[in-house]
């Protein structure tokens, strides 16, 4: 997701710095972007020369005292306590109270995020769906402490990123994952109760007309992040049952089968 995120705000004229803890997993992001921007010219959405323009916006680096920015956003590990933890160094880091800090979660609420932060008002949910530089939907979430205009500068900088945003409330799941995790959640049932298997119920489901079947999506997005989701919701929602997490999907969270990106998941790749 980061760097997808990365190449967009590059594609929209900004000069970007890509950072991870580690050296080799930020330059893997570097080359997912080349290979992304590749795509691009082969269906002539963009030429060689702007492909070479773009990457020179982009600073790829493990350096944390690079990340001062007019606008952060963070797309790190779907966990309270490690999001709250860089948002607190952040703050130490980049003293401007004009600094917007923006987090790509998928249904941590904005508010807990905001709390012990100085100035508040500055925390902004900016949710994409991946591939972000594909899916064209960004929700613009605000907290309780979150004030208008950030939230209108960051729905303006999606706008030039060339996305279609929303604005949302901060309740849990914001709009989509509310709606969406029943996608999830309800075909993990039918394959515990042995109603069909992974490959019938992402057959149904595309024949309907859905783009990608459950089990092919949860292996995109990743099996773990999508898990933690749903352990999100379930939490918020008081343990309501629709939105229990599956054993089946906590078991392959346990053996490393995360989806696509570790080889194997709901399918193997």
């Amino acid at each position: 997701m980061g760097s997808g995120i990365a190449q967009l705000s590059a594609q929209a004229g900004y000069q970007t710095v890509l950072y991870d803890v580690l050296q080799d997993a930020a330059q893997q992001g570097l080359k997912t972007i080349r290979h992304n921007l590749d795509g691009a010219i082969e269906r002539k959405k963009i030429t060689k020369e702007e492909k070479e323009t773009i990457l020179t916006r982009i600073n790829v680096t493990n350096d944390f005292s690079e990340l001062v920015a007019d606008v952060v956003i963070e797309a790190i590990v779907e966990r309270l306590e490690t999001k709250s933890e860089l948002f607190s160094k952040l703050a130490v880091l980049i003293d401007d109270e004009s600094a917007i800090f923006c987090t790509n979660t998928s249904s941590i609420p904005i508010t807990k995020l905001a709390q012990g932060i100085p100035h508040p008002e500055r925390m902004v949910g900016m949710h994409f769906f991946n591939p972000p530089h594909v899916m064209k939907l960004v929700e613009i979430i605000s907290g309780i402490a979150t004030s208008r205009e950030n939230a209108n500068t960051i729905y303006d900088l999606a706008k030039k990123m060339g996305k279609e945003p929303v604005m949302a409330n901060d309740a849990p799941g914001f709009i989509v994952n509310r709606v969406g995790k029943m996608y999830h959640t309800e075909a993990l049932k039918l394959l515990s109760e042995q109603v069909a298997s992974v490959e019938t119920i992402d057959a149904l489901l595309e024949s309907c007309g859905f783009k990608m079947g459950p089990f092919r999506l949860i292996d995109l997005i990743g099996v773990d992040v999508n898990l933690s989701v749903t352990k999100s919701l379930y939490e918020q929602f008081h343990q309501e049952a629709r939105f229990a997490p599956s054993l089946i999907q906590q078991q392959l969270v346990d053996s490393g089968f995360l989806g696509k990106k570790s080889g194997r998941g709901f399918y193997q790749y």
